[in-house]
């Protein structure tokens, strides 16, 4: 009598890397990889932090400088500098021309490009409107030193009055984070004219951001005095 031999049916193992390759569960797809390279999502993360840190903190000086007005007979109001006028309006011009100088660098690019041309040539217009951009910023800085100076011709010093404590202070803060913000964007600028790949141009997005905020910033801060410090 013939005997037959029965062979089990062999499971077939599971090859696939996502499942362990070992006849593991599969656990989905691979996740999609960002195309931003890395360093350029925490920057996005910090700037849109630190623009927050700031505003909250502009929210806590105007919150105490108008009850230090409601509370004190002696708040004084007085000329405010001419030179803050030409200041707005230079600084509303290095957002105009910052928009222009990233609209230029940013006509060939792809985010979903692998980053062939991360060696190409800086256009050579781009790269001027961003020094504009800068050298406005720059002369920002100065016309605020020169309100400062005709504030003190009026007599008005830091510890004058409360009115013109805020000012200084208001002012003050606002010009240091401008330089922050100049001194990033010397910094862009240096990687800008090396090679505009996509890690640069992304870079410069983040900086545009923290610059319009401290334009759209200014012109909070001078509306604020204007009705605040003012004569009327």
């Amino acid at each position: 009598m013939a005997s037959t031999t029965y062979v089990p049916p062999q499971t077939k193992r599971n090859s696939d890397p996502v499942g362990g390759g070992d006849g593991g569960f599969q656990h989905g797809p691979p996740s999609r990889v960002s195309t931003l390279p890395g360093g350029v999502v925490p920057s996005q993360t910090g700037i849109w932090v630190a623009v927050s840190a700031i505003s909250m903190m502009f929210a806590a000086l105007t919150s105490a400088m108008i009850v230090r007005q409601g509370t004190a007979a002696d708040w004084v109001h007085f000329k405010m500098p001419p030179v803050l006028y030409f200041n707005t309006v230079v600084l509303l011009l290095s957002s105009l021309t910052f928009e222009i100088s990233r609209r230029r660098f940013g006509k060939d690019f792809d985010p979903g490009r692998k980053e062939p041309h991360s060696d190409a040539r800086p256009p050579a217009q781009a790269l001027r409107w961003l020094y504009l951009t800068m050298v406005l910023g720059l002369i920002f800085v100065l016309g605020q030193l020169i309100a400062w100076r005709e504030l003190a011709a009026q007599g008005l010093f830091l510890a004058t009055s409360p009115s013109s404590s805020f000012f200084y202070v208001l002012t003050g803060i606002h010009g240091v984070h401008l330089l922050g913000g100049i001194t990033g964007l010397a910094y862009v600028l240096r990687l800008l004219s090396r090679s505009t790949g996509t890690q640069q141009k992304a870079l410069l997005g983040v900086a545009s951001v923290y610059w319009h905020f401290m334009d759209g910033l200014w012109v909070y801060l001078i509306l604020l005095m204007m009705t605040r410090m003012a004569v009327v």
